[in-house]
């Protein structure tokens, strides 16, 4: 009975996945979920006006173009070539072109869903309550639904614990059979983001203790790693061709006909341009001063801060338990058999437990090493949490404190977070391409303050098109928004022109001390910004609903 219950509860959960994401969810988690990918793409394939990142800028490639060409790519050619084939008329518009790449996020999430089910068993963890625990937790309905190259470091992760975790009928360990399989994912996950390396580390460990373990003869351990090792260089030239011809803009035909050169000469040219983004991407990275103006952030932040926001309760009782392992097996750490005989035995122990707390610690200590930590960093982690988290009934006395936390995750991170940005978005894209503004050629100009970056994507604006101008002021104080919108308000003469001013409901009073007229307002609801937060005195009066909004207003003439 409680297994069918737990079954019909993932169904659900699975189904409230799907369907939040057909919704839209209108919370905005971070920047990056729309500029790693479906900003470049819009811009690449569908030709709209796009901001470019300073990533996949020639200048400076720091990410692969493989991955946003594989999935937000994929969905937008989809689109595309059903508004040529006139299959549909109106298919490329701000609800597409949000929804459409998510949709293909959500449908790979359940890769998450099919690892723990695979690997419950193996880590000796109830394959249903696992999935409940990971269909309930908000960041599975929330970040795993969203374009971040995070996602796809989580997917990859679990590929390679379920390639990594085999087991024989009769229980025991079996004989790792996919040596070049591991080399192709963790090559890949390198390229999609080189800190893969730091959640790949204890399963390639634990790979490798799996192959010295069941081998007699050492031509068939070299078979293992040459496997590996010929799998992963291959994929690597896959990524790297693919980036240098992107970034590099070169053409085969065009080496061939300016050149007339041969093979080998051809071959030469790619290499001088030849274009390895994770290298620039450590480049960056590893310079302090780089990750500074991105944020820093004290080395605890992930264990202390970051793990339980994303986690909750989990990561608490997951660092109660590390420091009781730590406790029990510090003695062994001492003692030089246990660097022989020891370490396969806590590694391939049928227990598992202890393994499962390492694939969770050991990359949250390498992320740990960088000063710039931000919660998406940890999503991946998720997996080993839920299958320690639901083998010996951990998690079941804490129920509704999960439920409680995953439902105040979800409302945050889901709808109110930057919520009011995409509708806003919706709103200015059904305006421009209104049939008044299509008869009439009209002039917008979009003057975004105190917001996230706006994806100029979802506005729906063809590259060849001048009538729109999008301003990003970002956080700028009052003294530069007050004088950037008096200058457009002093330029504002042409009839058919419309300013329109996008600012939260708390910084709202800054926009009237500049002392502007405006012609239209309107509200949307919800939208909280925690870089300009609401006072809690103004939340329990009967102005509650402005402070928690964000307003487009329009400039009077």
């Amino acid at each position: 009975g409680a297994a069918m219950v737990a079954r019909a509860l993932w169904a659900l959960l699975a189904a409230l996945r799907a369907g939040w994401c057909l919704l839209p969810q209108s919370g905005y988690l971070h920047p990056d979920e729309f500029f790693q990918a479906p900003e470049v793409m819009a811009g690449d394939i569908l030709n709209l006006q796009v901001y470019y990142p300073w990533e996949f800028l020639s200048s400076s490639p720091c990410r692969t173009v493989v991955f946003p060409l594989m999935t937000s790519g994929v969905m937008y050619w989809l689109i595309k070539s059903l508004q040529q084939l006139d299959i549909c008329s109106s298919c490329i518009n701000s609800y597409t072109l949000l929804v459409s790449p998510r949709l293909l996020f959500t449908i790979f999430s359940f890769i998450l869903d099919y690892s723990v089910y695979r690997l419950a068993p193996f880590w000796e963890a109830d394959p249903w309550k696992a999935l409940v625990l990971l269909a309930g937790s908000y960041v599975t309905l929330v970040f795993y639904t969203r374009t971040f190259t995070n996602t796809l470091e989580g997917l990859l992760f679990a590929l390679l614990m379920v390639l990594v975790s085999s087991r024989k009928s009769s229980g025991s360990s079996a004989e790792p059979t996919s040596s070049s399989l591991i080399g192709v994912i963790t090559t890949a996950g390198f390229f999609n983001r080189p800190t893969f390396l730091a959640f790949a580390l204890m399963p390639l460990l634990y790979w490798t203790s799996l192959i010295v373990d069941s081998q007699k003869s050492i031509k068939t351990l070299i078979n293992h790693f040459l496997k590996f090792i010929l799998c992963a260089c291959f994929t690597a030239f896959v990524f790297i061709t693919a980036d240098t011809f992107y970034f590099t803009s070169v053409s085969l035909d065009n080496l061939y006909s300016t050149n007339k050169s041969s093979v080998i000469d051809v071959i030469v040219q790619l290499h001088d341009k030849m274009v390895v983004t994770p290298f620039n991407f450590l480049s960056y990275n590893l310079n302090p001063h780089n990750l500074a103006l991105h944020g820093s952030h004290p080395r605890v932040t992930h264990f202390t801060v970051n793990g339980v926001m994303l986690f909750g309760i989990l990561h608490i009782l997951a660092i109660g338990a590390g420091f009781k392992m730590l406790k029990k097996y510090v003695h062994q750490l001492m003692l030089l058999r246990w660097c022989y005989r020891g370490l396969p035995g806590l590694l391939v122990h049928p227990e598992g437990r202890p393994t499962l707390l390492l694939f969770y610690f050991v990359p949250l200590a390498f992320l740990s090493l960088f000063s710039h930590q931000e919660p998406r960093f940890l999503i991946p982690l998720i997996l080993p949490l839920v299958l320690f988290s639901a083998s010996a009934n951990r998690a079941v006395k804490w129920k509704l404190l999960i439920v409680l936390f995953n439902l105040l995750g979800a409302l945050l991170f889901g709808c109110l977070h930057q919520g009011g940005l995409i509708p806003c978005l919706f709103h200015l894209e059904q305006l421009i391409h209104s049939p008044v503004s299509s008869s009439h050629p009209q002039h917008y100009t979009l003057l975004f303050a105190h917001t996230y970056m706006p994806p100029r994507s979802l506005l729906n604006i063809k590259k060849t098109d001048v009538h729109v101008e999008v301003i990003d002021m970002a956080g700028a104080g009052e003294e530069a928004l007050c004088q950037t919108v008096k200058q457009r308000a002093s330029n504002f003469t042409c009839s058919d022109c419309h300013i329109f001013i996008i600012i939260p409901g708390t910084v709202r009073d800054t926009i009237t001390k500049c002392g502007i007229s405006f012609k239209n307002e309107t509200l949307i609801f919800p939208h909280l910004s925690m870089e300009d937060p609401p006072q809690i005195s103004v939340l329990s009066s009967g102005n509650w609903k402005s402070q928690l909004g964000l307003y487009i207003l329009e400039l009077n003439r």
